[in-house]
């Protein structure tokens, strides 16, 4: 709350607030301010001391008033967008789709809302469980495993031979045969040889991205898709082309238009448990991606960050296709320990080396030590029963969660599943997330799920974060309130 016996003036305070959430991101390049009225009234001040401070913002440079509009966080500096490709006027796909869409999404630059995601999980507005964060509680990751496997390999004659001289490039060897078993349990055949470890899952992705990829290629991806996809891909350059994501797997149709059309040299898929919405891949969508690639010359990235809360034997492109156009992307973040900072890939033998030479640019080499810990874990069966665990905990989380949710007047758009839930709200989520901010909240609004920026009634939710009931009374009085 504002303070009037504060040392600052309740125009500093606004204007401070508001400062502190542009600069972290919290409210992102183009996102509107609430009107002069509707800010008094949420801050309980006058309507003059709303003026005073988004005055004081605009001198600051941080928000640009547009005539009859309103307030709005300035943009960044614009990026140069590439002439559209080739394409036939006026051609639209299926759901309204057109060939001009990509192009919009790279004008909309929404990719850099994944920041505030990002820099939410490094600059917490609360001690309240986050509803919009992408990661599993610190608790629930807690296990005494972990700390007598680092022990175990310091011993002093390891720690020794881990510190002084660089690891294998490939990344650890016994890692490396440790999750050759692991993958060959959802049916992916990959050799140790096959697979090179990374910092995280999102390094995996960046060294495919820049083996396989130039400035101004076209690569399909999911939509709604990983916010920080869009952005990492957009940074690199790439022309982006969204496909709509339904329950059985990519919008085919539109899949093929942008084969015809556009040539891309990569699809992104999140088949099992896809982010935000946890949808799964069908056995058919599946055998008809793969007949797309083999006749259109595309890879696909595989990425399977939520293996570890799958369903059994969920489809995998990579298990269908063998690992000869696909590459299989994993990591432990998001289950047992996010600093460890392990990732790993799987790819065709024909790509290993020239994947590892990105690698070797970018890191020369990943940190044994810690990747001989985890081998430890996972050959002793201690992930494997705490991955168990996790996933007994995230069913009775979601049952919660999924009940308060609809108690609360929300919508599922997709079947609870996962870690996510992708729902209705009603109203327009980026004016939600920032009216929930005051309240100690950050959300995870629709419109940061997508290439180009729109308003949108979704959001996507964390089931283990989201059981409390204070949150949803919260979530329901502001929301009444719009």
């Amino acid at each position: 709350m504002l303070m009037k016996a504060s040392s600052q003036s309740l125009t500093e305070q606004l204007a401070a607030r508001f400062g502190e959430r542009i600069r972290n991101r919290l409210m992102v390049p183009g996102a509107r301010l609430p009107s002069v009225r509707q800010c008094a009234q949420q801050h309980g001040v006058s309507p003059s001391t709303v003026v005073a401070a988004y005055d004081q913002l605009l001198a600051q440079g941080l928000v640009e008033a547009r005539k009859n509009r309103g307030f709005f966080v300035r943009e960044a500096a614009p990026v140069r967008v590439e002439e559209a490709p080739p394409s036939v006027p006026g051609e639209t796909f299926a759901n309204g789709f057109s060939t001009m869409h990509f192009l919009a999404a790279r004008r909309a630059q929404a990719p850099v809302n994944a920041t505030a995601l990002i820099r939410g999980m490094f600059h917490k507005i609360s001690n309240k469980p986050q509803p919009g964060m992408g990661v599993l509680p610190p608790e629930w990751m807690e296990s005494t495993f972990m700390s007598a496997a680092v022990r175990k390999v310091t011993s002093t004659r390891a720690l020794h031979d881990f510190s002084l001289k660089y690891g294998e490039p490939m990344g650890d060897p016994a890692l490396r045969r440790a999750l050759a078993q692991k993958l060959a349990g959802i049916n992916v055949p990959a050799a140790p040889e096959q697979i090179i470890t990374t910092v995280g899952a999102t390094h995996a992705l960046d060294i495919v991205s820049r083996t396989m990829l130039r400035p101004g290629d076209p690569v399909m991806v999911e939509e709604p898709g990983w916010a920080v996809e869009f952005a990492r891909l957009d940074a690199l350059g790439m022309r982006m082309l969204p496909v709509p994501r339904r329950a059985d797997g990519p919008d085919l149709d539109v899949m093929a238009k942008y084969c015809e059309l556009h040539k891309p040299k990569l699809y992104v898929s999140v088949s099992v448990l896809h982010n935000p919405t946890s949808y799964c891949l069908t056995p058919g969508s599946a055998h008809r991606i793969l007949q797309l690639a083999n006749k259109h010359d595309f890879h696909i990235v595989e990425d399977d960050t939520y293996s570890h809360i799958a369903p059994a034997h969920a489809p995998r492109l990579c298990a269908l296709d063998g690992l000869q156009r696909t590459i299989y992307v994993s990591g432990f973040a998001k289950i047992l320990a996010p600093n460890w900072r392990i990732g790993y890939l799987a790819a065709p033998t024909s790509l290993v080396e020239q994947l590892l030479d990105t690698k070797l640019l970018a890191t020369l080499t990943t940190p044994a030590l810690l990747e001989r810990a985890l081998a430890l874990c996972i050959e002793q069966g201690q992930f494997r029963r705490h991955a168990e665990r996790i996933r007994t905990k995230l069913d009775a989380a979601r049952s919660r969660s999924v009940k308060l949710a609809m108690n609360a007047g929300c919508e599922f758009v997709a079947e609870p599943a996962g870690l996510f839930g992708w729902v209705d709200t009603g109203v327009d989520t980026d004016a939600l997330a920032q009216r929930m901010l005051d309240e100690g909240y950050l959300l995870a609004p629709g419109a940061l799920f997508h290439a180009e920026r729109k308003p949108s009634t979704l959001m996507r939710i964390n089931f283990a974060t989201t059981q409390e009931a204070g949150f949803w009374k919260k979530f329901g009085e502001v929301r009444r309130k719009m």
